[in-house]
Parts: C-alpha cells; sequence; structure tokens
C-alpha cells in the first residue's frame, strides 16, 4: 500500500474510533455508577484478597492465628451451653479438631474462620457510594457481628454434630451457611437502604 493509501486509511480508522467513542460516551455516562462500582469492587476485592493470601503464606502447614481465634471462642461457646468441649492442632493437618464430650466432631479449618466472608462484606460496602468514615464504621461493626455469628454457627454446628451425628450433611452444607450469608445480604441491603448515598 503507498503512502497516500496508508494515509487514508488511518484517518478512516481515527475517524470511525472518534464515532464509536462519541457514540459509547452516553452509554458510559448512563452506567458511570455501575462500572465504578464494578471497577472498585474488583480492585478492593482483589487487593484484600491478596493481602489475606500472603498472610497465610506464613502459616502453611499449620492452622493460623485466626482460625486457632475461631475455634477456641467456639469452644468457649460449647462449654458455655453446658457441654464439655475442647479443641486441639490436628496432628495431619493445618486444622483444628473440634471435640465435644470427648467425641471428636469436626475440625475448625482456614475456610470456617470467616475471613473471605468478611472480605466479601468489606468489598461489597466499601464499592458502593458511600461517606468512607460511615463506610468503615459499618465494616467494622458489621464485620464483628459477622464474627460472632460465625463462632456461634460453628459451638452450635459442633453441639449438632454430637447430638445428631447422621445430619452432618444438611446441617454443614444447607442450614449453617444459610445463615451466616444470610446475614451478609441483610446488612448488604440495609447498607444500601439506610447507610449509602445515592
Amino acid at each position: 500500500m503507498d503512502l497516500l493509501g496508508r494515509i487514508k486509511s488511518r484517518s478512516f480508522t481515527v475517524a470511525y474510533s472518534s464515532i464509536f467513542v462519541s457514540d459509547m460516551h452516553p452509554l458510559l455516562q448512563k452506567y458511570k455508577p455501575a462500572l465504578t462500582f464494578m471497577v472498585k469492587f474488583f480492585v478492593i476485592y482483589a487487593v484484600l484478597t491478596f493481602a489475606y493470601n500472603r498472610y497465610l503464606h506464613f502459616y502453611e502447614g499449620e492452622a493460623d492465628p485466626v482460625t486457632r481465634l475461631v475455634a477456641q471462642q467456639s469452644n468457649r461457646f460449647i462449654n458455655w451451653v453446658g457441654f464439655r468441649g475442647s479443641v486441639e492442632p490436628h496432628s495431619q493437618e493445618p486444622t483444628m479438631k473440634l471435640i465435644v464430650n470427648d467425641k471428636y466432631v469436626g475440625r475448625v479449618l482456614e475456610g470456617c474462620n470467616s475471613i473471605s466472608v468478611l472480605i466479601l462484606f468489606a468489598t461489597f460496602v466499601l464499592s458502593f457510594t458511600g461517606r468512607l468514615k460511615t463506610s468503615l464504621l459499618f465494616v467494622l461493626i458489621g464485620g464483628v457481628l459477622l464474627f460472632l455469628v460465625n463462632i456461634f454457627r460453628i459451638g452450635v454446628i459442633g453441639v449438632a454434630l454430637y447430638k445428631w451425628p447422621q445430619h452432618q450433611e444438611f446441617l454443614h452444607q444447607i442450614v449453617f451457611p444459610v445463615l451466616i450469608y444470610g446475614l451478609v445480604f441483610l446488612f448488604w441491603m440495609l447498607w444500601v437502604n439506610k447507610f449509602s448515598k445515592t
């Protein structure tokens, strides 16, 4: 292609690109809040998940401190409701064994410590339009409540597995995930309807 053909081709590309961009501008303006939310969500989620994975990297081969804390607090709840509970590190995997009345009922692993749920909760709140101070306060209060509900959830699962081991899958896979994720959803709705700027 000669020089004149290249110039014409480039002019057509530039003209087409400017028409495309000018056609897209109203769409971008129309969906700007949704696009802003999505970009903020993925960036915050990626940063928090990366930081959490770096934290876990220091505890390969053993239960991390948050998981140990959750197991110990769940055990306190089990003792508080009148059962004899105990926890101990698992000898073959990075988890904590949960024991009720001298019976091994389950293990508390990293996925049970609620940090992944808290990251998801915090990401949504921080990504949705709101004042920074209000957002951080809502994340702090909501995060503490979710953490406490998770300890209650694990304690109740421990007692329920001791009393009704035949319902393990139903309790662990359906009832208690609905409890924790349902609460996250309610907090999100409360945030969107009551506290965030619209």
